[in-house]
């Protein structure tokens, strides 16, 4: 072996590649340190290392071992962080959140996180939810059979928990019972008069039917403003027409409530007692049968509800108890009872007879503004300023009906004589009509250019109109069943706040922002 081949051994020797140990560093070491030489081959000459070789040696062997341990820390950290994805991608699939978009946004708006990213449609809209809350260390987006069984063990288990439960019901008074019988054993015969009116009228021959709708429509198209008479300082905003069509009362923001003769139009009496906005005032089904029996109400913007008679300008009674706004009211039919519309998202039944609250309702998200009776007594119509109109059964107390297709609040209602049609006026414009029998709505009247501040059917079962009133500083009148726009009744300067018809319906007063109202009537009875 010549000098040359030595040289470039000793060269391989002195410069070895460096080796990646798989595995932890002692276990390479320990392999290491068993290894044995092997033996020189015949004819090779073993090399001798100097002292300053073998240090050479040791410090290429530390170098080695901080880059196998540098190189061994990257791949741990890799391999963690892709065994964390996989376990978040494991729990986003197992991961329960709402399939509605509407709350899968609402979630999203709670995180503080956009609702909608650009191009993202509902699925990735929820994908990116539940990203979210793997990553907030949520399990869950919704409340699970397990969550409430963990909860309820956690209870047991004695942790701090509310002692007192939520309520979500309260126990009616005796008086409430007794209200509901006695409604129970009025609402019945009447309800079985009207349905025997409604047969006698089928029965009736179609020129006599024809005949009669003939005389209504007669009645509507020679109507002329008879009447017109500044009625205070301040805007009217509402007037109701006493059952014997001799008197008129009227309410305006001053706070005064007035009482007028008709069809004169002189004034009668001024009834103080409100300091705020009056906002309705109704006659009761019983006025003018005994003098010194309150037959009258009205309420205000403070809440107060003053019950008065017709032979003193003072209230005979009050209502206490509203801590807010008093937007309407009305009279059961039978009189003993008078319900109330609040701004505290509830309405309110009073017993008159002993002038105590035997119910406050709650259902509405928003200021209840309308309240009416059903005929038979047996039904309530509340309409609110979120949109919606429920009916509630007065006998037993619950919501019967839900009806939603306003755009806007419903600012009033009123049920129809034949005992299954309602009507609402909104401020979308519209006034739609509701059949109670097929829960929902069978005709919107595109009524008016400006909100419907008032609707109301007059006539009887068989034969009746609907009388409508609007902010463009119109009323109008419409054939009841057809729905066909009868007449407009034009002459206000401002907007139109109510209109009644009188229960004969001779009369038709409109009260209006210009401090005035109007009446209406026909040619022949002027």
């Amino acid at each position: 072996m010549s000098d040359s081949e030595d040289d470039e051994r000793v060269t391989k020797l002195n410069f070895k590649k460096d080796r990646i140990h798989f595995g932890s560093l002692e276990d390479a070491k320990a392999v290491t340190a068993t290894e044995t030489p092997k033996p020189a081959e015949e004819g090779e000459k073993m090399v001798e290392f100097s002292a300053a070789g073998d240090k050479s040696d040791t410090e290429s062997d530390d170098s080695g071992a901080e880059d196998v341990s540098g190189v061994q820390t990257l791949v741990d950290e890799h391999q963690a962080q892709l065994w964390n994805e996989l376990a978040k991608k494991k729990a986003a699939r197992n991961i329960a959140v709402p399939t509605e978009d509407k709350r899968v946004k609402e979630m999203l708006r709670e995180m503080e996180e956009p609702i909608c990213l650009f191009g993202e449609g509902p699925y990735e809209r929820r994908e990116r939810l539940k990203k979210l809350l793997v990553a907030a260390g949520k399990l869950s987006g919704v409340t699970t059979h397990q969550d409430l069984v963990a909860e309820q063990e956690k209870q047991e288990e004695g942790e701090e928990v509310e002692d007192k439960p939520e309520v979500w019901y309260h126990e009616g008074t005796g008086a409430l019972k007794r209200a509901r019988f006695f409604i129970a054993e009025y609402s019945v015969p009447r309800a079985k008069k009207r349905l025997q009116l409604a047969r006698e009228w089928q029965g009736k021959p179609a020129t006599v039917k024809h005949s009669e709708k003939q005389d209504i429509h007669k009645f509507v198209h020679t109507l002329n403003n008879e009447c017109s008479q500044i009625g205070d300082t301040r805007p009217l905003s509402y007037c109701n027409i006493s059952p014997c069509s001799g008197y008129l009362a009227t309410g305006s923001w001053s706070g005064l409530v007035k009482l007028w003769k008709l069809p004169s139009c002189n004034p009668v009496a001024t009834l103080s007692g409100h300091n705020g906005r009056v906002g309705a005032v109704t006659f009761s089904p019983q006025a003018g049968l005994t003098e010194n029996v309150a037959c009258l109400a009205s309420c205000d913007s403070d809440g107060l509800v003053n019950l008065w008679s017709m032979s003193s300008t003072r209230p005979v009674a009050n209502l206490p108890g509203h801590g807010c706004r008093v937007a309407r009211l009305n009279y059961h039919p039978s009189g003993r009872f008078l319900g109330t519309a609040c701004y505290d998202h509830s309405w309110r039944f009073w017993d008159l007879e002993t002038s105590t609250e035997i119910l406050h309702q709650e259902g509405h998200s928003g200021p209840v503004y309308s309240i009416s009776f059903h005929g038979d007594g047996s039904l309530l119509a509340t309409g609110g300023l979120d949109s919606y109109c429920r009916v509630w059964d007065l006998r037993t107390g619950r919501a019967v009906l839900f009806l939603e297709g306003h755009l806007k609040s419903v600012l009033s209602c009123d049920f129809a004589p034949d005992g299954y049609h309602l009507g609402t006026g909104s401020e979308d414009n519209s006034c739609k009509i509701w059949d109670l029998r097929q829960y929902k709505s069978i005709y919107s009247i595109p009524a008016h250019n400006n909100m419907v501040t008032f609707c109301k059917f007059a006539g009887t079962s068989n034969n009746s109109m609907l009388l409508t009133a609007s902010y463009d500083s119109t009323a109008k009148v419409w054939s009841h069943k057809g729905w066909m726009p009868l007449k407009s009744l034009s002459g206000h300067d401002n907007k139109v706040m109510c209109v009644d018809c009188s229960w004969d319906k001779k009369y038709i007063v409109t009260a209006s922002y210009d401090r005035t109202f109007k009446l209406w009537t026909n040619k022949s009875i002027s």
